[in-house]
């Protein structure tokens, strides 16, 4: 091998290190005898989470106040999923 191969090949072995170790575990939950991975249950509160905040900015008149809607709301359960994840999980 040329010696410019040689340099790369830790590089690999550190991606290859760096790649794997997610997968030591996977969290899951107990719901009703079935097991669940935890980012589903954080996806589905997060969702519910986002029509809470829906409610309440249509009932006091703010949802104009807030930019693009389309934009808005995938946003905002996106903050709540990762928010629940890193309070319960992390």
């Amino acid at each position: 091998m040329t010696s410019r191969a040689w340099r790369f090949r830790p590089c690999v072995g550190a991606v290859i290190t760096v790649a794997c170790g997610g997968c030591g575990r996977a969290p899951s939950v107990d719901i009703i005898g079935s097991f669940f991975p935890v980012w589903m249950v954080c996806l589905c509160l997060g969702v519910v989470l986002s029509f809470v905040m829906r409610y309440f900015l249509v009932r006091y008149h703010v949802e104009s106040e807030v930019g693009p809607l389309a934009l808005f709301y995938p946003c905002a359960v996106i903050f709540f999923t990762c928010l629940l994840w890193l309070v319960f999980f992390r």
